[in-house]
């Protein structure tokens, strides 16, 4: 029932998304002038909320545009109604809808899908990961000096611990290709399916990976904290890798101070 009524979400979300996509709609600014909340943000939220509590009215909701709607129950629903906003307002086919599902403190579903591409990614935990029901698995790279790479930046970020350029400069000084696709959900689906070799990012919200990581994990991938620790979605720093290259990328991104 749980992942009958996340797919009922991640469709409904979708619908608003794709609804919206090169239209028109309203645009606002929450604390800086590039980190932006659409109209099609706040409608596609409450499309998602509205489905899961159709069925399931006493869960925990922790929404990007809401916030925490607590409840006394052992579920909660990590929801980006809309990941990749700056895309999406720009036109730009990149950006999706990602909910992740958590019983006590562990996320046992994920489910990130652009409408655009139509591609829905979905993971339960211990039973792997799919893309458009197909099996996906993490890139075979062994070595990061063939590897390809995707990060992203926090708006704010002059005063963090490894300055993001500082290790993007590395990666590209070792002469490794190192995308930006402007949403985390999306970048690490495509570590999971092994398009990419490997994603960190600096500053991101339980919202922005609380799905993606899931299916890396369930697709055999390896994430982690940049000190190596396991992961939790209410952390701030991610490493998503394949597995084999995950210690190499660690020690380049820590010998940055």
């Amino acid at each position: 029932m749980l992942k009958s009524t996340l797919l009922k979400a991640t469709q409904a979300g979708a619908k608003v998304l794709k609804e919206y996509f090169n239209g028109t709609f309203t645009i606002s600014y929450k604390d800086t002038i590039n980190n932006l909340v659409t109209e099609a943000d706040k409608k596609a939220e409450a499309a998602i909320i509205a489905a899961i509590h159709e069925d399931y009215p006493d869960h925990h909701i922790l929404s990007e545009e809401v916030g925490e709607l607590k409840q006394g129950s052992s579920i909660k629903w990590i929801i980006d109604p809309i990941d990749g906003t700056v895309n999406f307002a720009h036109g730009i086919p990149l950006c999706c809808v990602s909910i992740g599902v958590e019983q006590d403190g562990e996320m046992i579903l994920g489910a990130v899908y652009n409408p655009i591409m139509n591609e829905l990614f979905f993971a339960q935990k211990g039973f792997g990961a799919t893309l458009n029901d197909k099996l996906i698995h993490v890139s075979q790279k062994k070595s990061v000096a063939n590897a390809c790479l995707v990060t992203g930046f926090p708006y704010e970020w002059e005063n963090t611990v490894n300055n993001p350029m500082s290790v993007l400069e590395r990666f590209v000084k070792l002469g490794l290709p190192v995308r930006r696709l402007g949403s985390a959900a999306i970048d690490l689906c495509w570590v999971a399916c092994g398009r990419f070799d490997g994603f960190w990012e600096h500053s991101l919200n339980a919202w922005d990976s609380a799905a993606g990581y899931l299916i890396v994990q369930e697709a055999g991938g390896t994430v982690t904290d940049f000190k190596g620790n396991a992961y939790s979605p209410y952390q701030k720093q991610i490493l998503a890798t394949n597995g084999h290259i995950h210690t190499d990328l660690l020690k380049e991104i820590n010998s940055i101070q």
